[in-house]
C-alpha cells in the first residue's frame, strides 16, 4: 500500500511538472525546412514549454531547456541490430523521421522528428563528423533505450552550481559519487554527451598546456553537460531555420511584415512593442 500511494504521487507530480503550456501559433522555427535539411546525428536544441522546461531554464540560464538526437529513417541506421532495438520501442510506419531523446516520465525513448513540430528549435551539428563515427554515436544511443530519467540529476546539477561551503553536507551534489547496483539512469543531455564521448568526439573539453605533449585535451562529465552545452561548442556548427526569413536577398529584412492592424494581447504588450512605425518616423 505504501509503496503504491508512492509511486501515486511521484506520478501526480511528474504530470504536473511535464504539462505543457500551448504552443505559439506561428513557431520561430519553419519545421518544413529543418526536417529536410536535417541529418543523422545533429543534436535538436528545444525550448520546452513544461514546468520542468523553466526549471532547467533557470538552473541553466539558458532558453534551451531539452536535447534530442536525430537519429534518421529506420533504413538509414546500417547496423541491424539497432534497426532491431528501434523497432522493439517504436512501432511506426518506417519512413518516418526519427529521434532518439530522454524525458521526465517516459526514460529513454524513440519519437517522431513531427513531435517539435510546434516549438522553437535549432540544429547543432557535429562538424566534420565522418559517416561511420556517427553511425556509432547512434548505435550508442539506441543501446540506453529503456532507461530511466534521473529527476535526482537535475537536483544536483542545481546543487552542484551552488557555493560548496554554503551547502549542509547532506544537501550537497553527488553527481561524481557513484552507486553500484542501482538501475542506469540519465537525462537529456547527459545521455548525448555519452554518446558523444563514446567516439571521443569533443563538446565541451577542458584545454591544458603540457610540458611533454604541448597540449592534452580532457573529456567533460558528461553528467555536467546541459543543452546549451551544444550550442556553446565550437565543434558544433548552429544552424537557424526562422519562420519569416531575410537570408535569401540582401537587406530583404527591411521588407519584414511590421506593419498590420493585429493588435498584443495584454500579457503579450507587456514583452512586445507595436508602435514601430511612429518609432521610425522618429528616427526619420
Amino acid at each position: 500500500m505504501g509503496a503504491g500511494i508512492k509511486t501515486g504521487v511521484f506520478d501526480t507530480l511528474v504530470d504536473w511538472l511535464v504539462k505543457e503550456k500551448p504552443a505559439a501559433e506561428i513557431p520561430l522555427s519553419n519545421f518544413d525546412r529543418l526536417r529536410h535539411e536535417i541529418r543523422p546525428c545533429d543534436v535538436i536544441l528545444v525550448e520546452g514549454r513544461s514546468r520542468v522546461s523553466e526549471v532547467i531554464k533557470v538552473v541553466t540560464q539558458s532558453r534551451w531547456s531539452h536535447a534530442a538526437l536525430y537519429i534518421g529513417r529506420l533504413h538509414e541506421v546500417e547496423s541491424p541490430y539497432t534497426r532491431r532495438r528501434i523497432s522493439e520501442y517504436y512501432d511506426g510506419q518506417p519512413n518516418i523521421q526519427l529521434i532518439v531523446e530522454s524525458e521526465l516520465g517516459r526514460g529513454t525513448v524513440v519519437r517522431p522528428l513531427s513531435s517539435y513540430e510546434r516549438d522553437h528549435v535549432r540544429i547543432c551539428r557535429p562538424r566534420e563528423l565522418n559517416y561511420q563515427d556517427a553511425q556509432n554515436v547512434l548505435n550508442y544511443a539506441i543501446r540506453q533505450l529503456g532507461a530511466n530519467y534521473n529527476i535526482r540529476q537535475i537536483f544536483d546539477l542545481f546543487r552542484f552550481l551552488l557555493p560548496w561551503t554554503i551547502l549542509p553536507r547532506r544537501w550537497r551534489s553527488s553527481l561524481f559519487r557513484s552507486h553500484p547496483g542501482l538501475p542506469t539512469e540519465t537525462v537529456c543531455s547527459t545521455m548525448i554527451a555519452e554518446a558523444f564521448n563514446s567516439i571521443q568526439y569533443p563538446i565541451l573539453p577542458l584545454v591544458k598546456k603540457t610540458s611533454a605533449q604541448g597540449i592534452q585535451l580532457f573529456r567533460r562529465n558528461p553528467k555536467l553537460c546541459t543543452p546549451s552545452d551544444f550550442d556553446y561548442s565550437p565543434y558544433f556548427d548552429i544552424i537557424k531555420y526562422p519562420f519569416v526569413d531575410f537570408s535569401h536577398s540582401k537587406s530583404r529584412y527591411r521588407l519584414l511584415p511590421w506593419s498590420g492592424n493585429e493588435k498584443l494581447s495584454p500579457e503579450e504588450s507587456d514583452l512586445y512593442i507595436d508602435d514601430l512605425p511612429d518609432y521610425q518616423d522618429k528616427l526619420e
